[in-house]
């Protein structure tokens, strides 16, 4: 998507939709986890962007969405950026490593887009609701990161560099 030439509504309406195929993501990668504090987690990120669905839904004018409950509860769009790259890890192997490197791929990806598209919003009501998830996005990255780090039996977070930033 050229983030350049959409509307707000436009980017308003991605944004939704990528929550929910977030919350697919974290729901079904939840379901594949062995180690419960991991599937603790994430089932804990899939209830937050539920929540992050329900902002962007909130300030959405479009009318293709009436509800957004029926919205959230469609089945998982498995093209989508997140479930595919999830469906390649469980076709592979699915392990919590795996996952959790995944999911701070995709959450720091996502902090980018939502800041570039905060960038372009002159409506301040909207902004917000954008610098929000921006906030959350980050704080979703240092949760599983420090899941990350607990699972690999890091002694500290700086051996993160180690295993997931080189």
């Amino acid at each position: 998507m050229n983030l350049e030439s959409i509307t707000v509504q436009e980017a308003v309406r991605s944004s939704l939709q990528t929550e929910k195929n977030a919350m697919d993501f974290y729901r079904l990668g939840a379901l594949k986890m062995q180690d419960p504090e991991s599937r603790r987690v994430f089932k804990l990120l899939e209830r937050e962007e539920r929540e992050h669905a329900g902002f962007f839904y909130a300030i959405y004018s479009g009318s293709d969405i009436p509800s957004l409950d029926a919205f959230l509860d469609q089945p998982p769009d498995h093209e989508s950026d997140w479930l595919s790259e999830l469906n390649r890890i469980i076709d592979t192997g699915f392990n919590e490593q795996k996952a959790l490197e995944l999911a701070m791929h995709k959450e720091k990806q996502l902090e980018e887009v939502l800041s570039r598209m905060a960038e372009r919003i002159p409506d301040p009501a909207v902004k917000v609701v954008f610098e929000l998830n921006i906030r959350e996005t980050h704080n979703h990255y240092l949760m599983i990161e420090s899941e990350y780090s607990r699972l690999m039996g890091m002694v500290d977070e700086s051996d993160m560099d180690i295993y997931v930033r080189e």
